[in-house]
């Protein structure tokens, strides 16, 4: 098994891709209308052609409920619910702050890499991770 697939509940499918595609640089791997809603996906390079390679991309879901609706920017509680490795701290951050996100704490070294916590434009938490 592998994972591939995550749901983010963004306000709109033009705000996310804004700040995924437009912000930080990410691929949109697809945008198809299927009538009352739409597929869009997004992911943060462009998608492996190697099967055994897990690249997890990010489906984009506008709310359709009251309930769904309060939970834009509140998917998982107030914890840390994403997490971005890079090969570039300082570069990424530049780009999330940018693009729209916020870092919401000073870059701190743990045993595994530089790391700090951030919020998109919605309010969902973000590890950016570079490892040591």
């Amino acid at each position: 098994m592998r994972l591939t697939l995550v749901t983010l509940l963004v306000p709109s499918y033009e705000a996310g891709i804004a700040f995924f595609v437009n912000g930080l640089e990410w691929t949109l791997t697809s945008d198809e209308n299927q009538g009352r809603k739409r597929w869009v996906t997004v992911s943060p390079s462009a998608p492996s052609t190697d099967p055994h390679v897990s690249q997890a991309q990010i489906l984009l879901s506008v709310p359709t409920s009251d309930d769904q609706r309060a939970a834009v920017g509140a998917q998982t509680g107030g914890r840390v619910g994403f997490f971005l490795q890079t090969d570039d701290f300082a570069r990424d951050a530049a780009r999330i702050e940018a693009a729209g996100g916020t870092l919401i704490e000073t870059p701190r070294e743990e045993s595994y890499g530089t790391v700090a916590q951030w919020r998109d434009p919605w309010g969902n938490l973000w590890d950016l991770i570079e490892p040591a």
